[in-house]
């Protein structure tokens, strides 16, 4: 049988939880949809991988040896795609840098010019993703770096460098009674419909609805989307409102969306990830050390 990578994943969460829905929860799909899956493995395995009871999920016999070798096939296979995926760009003296949004705002120019002017004869690939990926790519070796915000899911895999913080200001239809203020508190939008990720971007998503800040208080999504202009649309056609940097006023700013300062949220971090695999790469290293240098010349946000 010819095993999909996704699906030893599944099993390996699943494995390391022993209960399904928590396994869900890290893996950000649902129950249903990873029971289907497990037992998708299980059939093309010809073997029960699981016995299950209230208790939770117990490994069987063949289910224990499977579990022995995933990992390291699942390692072996992330580095041999990340490897191939790198040394095509090595090839073509590109570096591949995927990023979210804005990037790191107004450092993001310099960044590349000197990284252009310490790797002369190389190229940047800007590479924008979609919120349903925090990565931005690095996950999928899609990315050799990434410009990102943090927290995102699978960040303790990576190497991540923080580079600066701003403030999360709140963006409203201009028609919204709370557009005419100068400065909101938090805890006044609380029971507001807000524009949100999707799902499957965990901590990110949490971070941008600012989940663990309401005294308890749950979130009212009115919207969920992957990318800028569907957000911005969103939040103009009264859908919801939005955290957001406070760089997107100026990145972002359209008619109809009104951004405010907000008082009782805490900032939001930008910062530079790599693969561990990347520590020695000297042209990952080069490009880390410009989006230092970037933010120490005052161009990013707020140190």
């Amino acid at each position: 049988m010819d095993v999909d990578t996704r699906l030893l994943r599944y099993f390996v969460a699943v494995a390391d939880e022993g209960s399904l829905t928590r396994a869900a929860e890290r893996l950000f799909v649902s129950q249903p949809a990873l029971t289907k899956q497990i037992r998708r493995l299980e059939t093309g395995l010809g073997v029960r991988l699981f016995t299950r009871s209230r208790a939770g999920m117990t490994l069987t016999g063949p289910g224990r040896a499977l579990a022995e070798r995933a990992p390291a096939l699942l390692a072996g296979w992330d580095r041999a795609a990340r490897e191939t995926k790198s040394a095509a760009g090595r090839a073509a003296r590109v570096l591949r840098v995927g990023f979210l949004a804005s990037a790191a705002n107004e450092a993001t120019q310099h960044i590349v010019a000197e990284f252009a002017r310490r790797r002369p004869g190389w190229r940047v690939d800007m590479r924008q993703a979609a919120w349903s990926d925090p990565t931005a790519g690095l996950a999928d070796a899609d990315a050799d770096v990434a410009l990102l915000r943090l927290p995102f899911p699978g960040q303790d895999a990576l190497r991540v460098t923080e580079l600066f913080a701003e403030p999360r200001w709140v963006a409203l239809p201009s028609a919204h009674p709370l557009a005419a203020r100068e400065l909101i508190p938090f805890r006044d939008l609380w029971d507001e419909p807000f524009v949100a990720a999707p799902a499957e971007s965990g901590p990110w998503r949490d971070h941008w609805l600012a989940s663990g800040e309401r005294d308890g208080r749950p979130v009212r999504v009115g919207a969920v989307t992957d990318r800028p202009d569907d957000w911005l649309s969103a939040i103009a056609n009264g859908y919801g409102i939005a955290l957001a940097p406070e760089s997107a006023a100026r990145y972002y700013a359209r008619p109809g969306i009104t951004y405010r300062p907000v008082t009782g949220v805490s900032p939001t971090r930008a910062g530079v990830a790599w693969a561990p695999a990347d520590d020695t790469d000297p042209v990952v290293q080069d490009f880390v050390h410009c989006c230092l240098d970037g933010v120490r010349r005052g161009t990013g946000g707020v140190r």
